[in-house]
């Protein structure tokens, strides 16, 4: 029974820290009348690393303390977390390819038109 409460709270009182963690970064893009926010990415990349880091330790430590349902739900919100993050780089990289080939294209279009 502790165990599964404890699950249970710790699960719970994870997304409740992501979610202040949105809150925040939300009221403070809002205030600044949705420009981007510096250094939003680094923080962003700081929580989806840590968090899933930290929570594979907490069910580490579950395991050898005999609660193997506190253990089993840690790593499953590791792993939806470490998701987040591969999702949220895919992005990134697919928004950089993007960029670059429009650039790369750009500048072969006007290298183009010098020669005409």
């Amino acid at each position: 029974m502790v165990d599964a409460v404890l699950a249970v709270l710790l699960t719970a009182l994870e997304a409740t820290a992501l979610v202040a963690f949105w809150f925040v970064e939300g009221l403070t893009r809002w205030g600044t009348g949705g420009m981007p926010v510096a250094g939003f990415e680094v923080r962003l990349w700081l929580v989806l690393t840590a968090g899933p880091t930290a929570l594979a330790g907490v069910s580490y430590g579950a395991v050898r303390a005999g609660l193997p349902a506190t253990a089993v739900a840690q790593a499953l919100v590791a792993a939806a977390l470490a998701g987040v993050l591969a999702m949220g780089i895919g992005t990134e990289c697919s928004r950089w390819a993007a960029r670059s080939f429009r650039r790369h294209r750009a500048g072969h279009r006007n290298r183009r038109a010098k020669t005409l």
